[in-house]
């Protein structure tokens, strides 16, 4: 089996979100399949995606902590300014990170582990809706 389906996403406040219900939403044919991979593929340069804790909402807040302590607005060596102090810092956020991510499926179900989630991590402060493509492979 492959499908493959486009994934909205409405616009979200900058920080890190927790997807995985949408993903799932979007993608009932994974049910379907015994064994497989469901690759995640985001379409923007200064968003990503990633896996992590899916309870404490702490954790969320300390990613986008730590990635604008690492990764700061207005460092002077940045040369790309023309769409705005956020811009540059979420294009190198977005390249740490990365674009995409596969998942295993197993009897159905995403195999993640028990405290995993999937994130949208939206590294504009007004980055507008993001569009996935998710593509689904299996048995």
């Amino acid at each position: 089996m492959w499908i493959q389906k486009n994934l909205q996403l409405d616009a979200k406040h900058r920080g890190f979100h927790l997807i995985t219900r949408d993903v799932l939403q979007a993608i009932p044919e994974l049910k379907q399949c015994k064994v497989g991979l469901l690759h995640l593929f985001i379409q923007h340069t200064s968003a990503s995606l990633t896996i992590n804790e899916n309870a404490d909402p702490d954790v969320r807040g300390d990613f986008e902590r730590f990635f604008n302590h690492a990764v700061p607005e207005n460092a002077p060596f940045y040369v790309h300014l023309d769409e705005g102090s956020d811009d540059m810092p979420a294009h190198l956020k977005s390249s740490l990170l990365g674009c995409s991510l596969s998942l295993p499926v197993s009897n159905g179900r995403l195999n993640l582990g028990t405290w995993q989630g999937i994130y949208l991590c939206e590294h504009r402060n007004h980055g507008g809706s993001r569009r996935l493509i998710l593509t689904l492979q299996g048995e």
